[in-house]
């Protein structure tokens, strides 16, 4: 028995296991399809690193990292000011790639693409306007027969970034919901019925007939959901696509704050899409573990090098090239 051999064998398997890093995070539910693989395609690549993410909202992620329970948290919406002040545990925002939100519908009968006014989506979650055949949905359907049947309009319950993202918009285009519920991750929503997730509400339009509801787009996409287009600031419908979410982003790429906090829904441009965000990993700026910092760094290296190149194909649109720049920069400095 060749012990040299043995000894040896034994060594390299308690070295890999003390290397081994468990990395824990939780947050929103807007990106995690794109996370999901890139944590797993991260992992195939590096044995040793396992990244644990839990989709359960922005409002859970930015609570769990900043009082330390998590390694990195996820967020769609900016932290604030207070939040940042207050937090047990500092850390930095990195976005990591854009997406949409869209208006999802189901409609018995109705099997084309709705149009939809921003003061119109507003209204229908006021309670102001009930029925799908309201003449200010016919008016921006011209053709289209809707039936008079009562709207279920379908929100989030949890504290979430996509609600975030939906309200940012409807506030900048209706007075009204400026004024009162305003925007949040956590509103006092005046009609409706709530849902957990982007998978809830997801789940509860598509076995709801006559509801309404708000999601990212891939999770309309990957549930074959009706969705429409939604009236930028030009005046223009328009769908929402990787291409109508990268020319929101144009001017964002040109003005970018240094803390990454910024708002780009109703953005101008003919071409854009109007409820469009960055989404944001929050990655504390002194780790407690070296070891789980350097492959935080490193699996964010990655991300700029080769997970940017697969967020079209699940309807995410990249990082454009000058935030990347800045992005490699901050990255530099997590430790």
């Amino acid at each position: 028995m060749n012990f040299k051999v043995i000894a040896a064998s034994v060594l390299a398997l308690v070295t890999a296991g003390a290397s081994a890093q468990n990395i824990n995070g939780a947050g929103a539910t807007f990106p995690n399809p794109i996370y999901s693989k890139w944590f797993s395609e991260y992992s195939q690549l590096h044995p040793n690193v396992k990244i644990n993410y839990q989709s359960i909202g922005s409002g859970g992620g930015i609570r769990q990292v900043t009082e330390g329970t998590v390694d990195f948290g996820a967020s769609d919406v900016t932290m604030t000011d207070a939040q940042i002040s207050g937090a047990k545990v500092k850390v930095m925002a990195i976005p990591t790639v854009l997406g949409a939100v869209v208006p999802v519908y189901n409609i018995p009968g109705v099997n084309k693409e709705l149009n939809f006014s921003g003061d119109v989506i507003a209204d229908i979650y006021l309670g102001k306007i009930t029925t799908w055949n309201d003449a200010r949905i016919a008016k921006d359907n011209p053709g289209v027969n809707l039936p008079a049947n009562a709207i279920l309009p379908v929100y989030r319950s949890d504290g979430s970034g996509t609600s975030f993202i939906f309200t940012d918009f409807l506030a900048k285009v209706s007075p009204a919901w400026n004024s009162s519920p305003g925007r949040g991750a956590a509103i006092n929503w005046p009609v409706g019925i709530g849902q957990k997730g982007n998978e809830g509400i997801a789940g509860m339009v598509r076995q709801s007939p006559n509801s309404f509801g708000y999601v990212e787009l891939i999770y309309a996409v990957q549930n074959k959901m009706s969705y429409g287009s939604v009236k930028n600031a030009s005046g223009k419908f328009v769908k929402a696509s990787t291409d109508s979410v990268t020319a929101a982003a144009a001017g964002a790429a040109k003005n970018m704050p240094a803390d990454y906090r910024i708002s780009i829904t109703n953005a101008p441009g003919a071409d854009t899409y109007p409820i469009s965000s960055f989404t944001w990993l929050l990655i504390p700026t002194h780790s407690t573990d070296p070891n789980k910092a350097k492959a935080l760094a490193d699996f964010l290296g990655w991300m700029l090098d080769h997970g940017e190149a697969e967020a079209v194909a699940l309807t995410y649109a990249p990082l454009p090239k000058p935030v990347q720049d800045m992005v490699r920069k901050t990255i530099a400095t997590v430790k």
